[in-house]
């Protein structure tokens, strides 16, 4: 694969620190598209977490990916030049709070975008509505958001607890997996992932033999393991993400779990594609995974993927995906309605969802974007062709099959028929 030069320099990139104490180590860093001396910007701030676990699959890249956005429509809407904000949340949920509210109250931004960490992602949706902005996801993963949690302001355009559960829960079980072991992260994301895989799998006509919880942050996955192998289940589950996902398989592969070395396989509920490099496909092939992006689908998103691993030397995850798709998506809308954040959210939900990644997807009224997930197996070193050549894409599963049907949804703008 050969790869465009890396763009040093962005016409207008500045970098100041927020002001106040409580904003220490957080960094505003505006990219400016179109006339830089143009009144009245459409400025967005990127709250993402670029000095913890988070960097990799969203981080600088999200930044940049949320640019590309800009840049594929030209870098200003009616003579108005599009700006990002750049902040990092270090996964704390106070510090993207007072974040995202110094860029409101005194920055003018107008939507919050990408926010990895369901807590914050919460807590931003919520004050998205509070202050009449716009809460554009990529990163948050709980159901939560776009459920019992939904407002009128927030979009959640990537992937979700109920579809990464959903997706690789029913498959495994439909190719005969029928009993399985969580192990399983001990806060919120974790404990929602294996409730809703566990629901998919005894609707399936599965059974769940157990579970072993989890601090974040775990270096130690023996007792979790050795309890896995000895239950027998068919599949081991990791409903868990980051290092702790990374430091679970690399020792489930010295154990001898996974790769049907013991009958058993393994499943990640939540997996990156940046994860790979660090595991190596020795340890992480045949693990199922759903993802809501690959950067090597087709001619379209290889090019794509490309100009944005120059800028980044790395490929894209679905999290810088779905950022490009949902800054892409809103600028849109602003084309044709301004920027009151109701009329935005009007027109996006009005206008079919077609980008690079996402082909005929839709804006819900719930907040949730409908768009194909994908059950991919991480291939094996052999068959592995090259660098980032890791995902086999076993299924395409139509938006409609992988998300919460909104019948089932206890989202208040459902119930209300708003």
């Amino acid at each position: 694969m050969t790869h465009p030069p890396t763009r040093r320099a962005q016409p207008g990139l500045t970098r100041r620190s927020l002001t106040g104490a409580a904003m220490a180590g957080a960094l505003a860093s505006p990219w400016i598209g179109g006339a830089r001396a143009a009144a009245n910007p459409i400025r967005l701030g990127v709250l993402v977490d670029m000095s913890s676990w988070g960097r990799d699959t969203g981080g600088p890249g999200s930044v940049i990916a949320a640019q590309m956005a800009a840049e594929e429509m030209g870098g200003a809407i009616g003579g108005r030049p599009v700006e990002f904000l750049s902040g990092d949340h270090r996964m704390n949920p106070d510090l993207g709070i007072q974040i995202a509210r110094d860029w409101v109250d005194n920055q003018g931004v107008l939507g919050i975008v990408d926010v990895p960490n369901s807590a914050l992602g919460l807590a931003i949706s919520g004050f998205a509505k509070q202050k009449n902005i716009l809460a554009l996801l990529s990163g948050p993963g709980a159901s939560a958001i776009t459920n019992q949690a939904c407002n009128a302001n927030t979009v959640q355009f990537t992937y979700d607890t109920y579809a990464l559960a959903h997706v690789t829960g029913a498959a495994l079980v439909a190719e005969g997996a029928k009993t399985w072991f969580f192990i399983t992260a001990d806060y919120s994301f974790g404990q929602q992932l294996e409730a809703d895989a566990t629901a998919f799998i005894n609707k399936a006509g599965g059974k769940v033999l157990g579970h072993a919880l989890h601090p974040t942050g775990a270096s130690d996955f023996s007792a979790a393991l050795l309890a896995a192998q000895a239950s027998k289940a068919d599949v081991v589950a990791f409903a868990n993400a980051a290092q702790d996902t990374n430091n679970a398989v690399k020792q489930a592969a010295e154990f001898g779990i996974g790769q049907h070395l013991n009958g058993q396989r393994l499943a990640a509920l939540l997996m990156f594609i940046t994860y790979i490099p660090a595991l190596g496909l020795q340890a992480a092939q045949g693990i199922m995974l759903t993802t809501a992006s690959y950067w090597n689908m087709n001619a379209e998103t290889r090019a794509w993927s490309e100009r944005f691993f120059a800028r980044t030397n790395v490929m894209p995850t679905m999290e810088h995906t779905g950022t490009y798709g949902v800054v892409l998506h809103y600028l849109k809308a602003v084309t044709k309605v301004g920027t009151d954040p109701q009329a935005v959210m009007t027109e996006m939900r009005a206008t079919p969802i077609n980008d690079v990644f996402v082909k005929n997807g839709y804006l819900r009224i719930d907040g949730r974007v409908i768009r194909d997930m994908y059950l991919a197996r991480i291939k094996s070193p052999e068959e592995s062709k090259g660098p980032w050549d890791y995902y086999d894409i076993v299924r395409t599963v139509k938006g409609e099959d992988a998300f919460r049907p909104l019948a089932d949804s206890s989202c208040p703008l459902v119930k209300k028929g708003a």
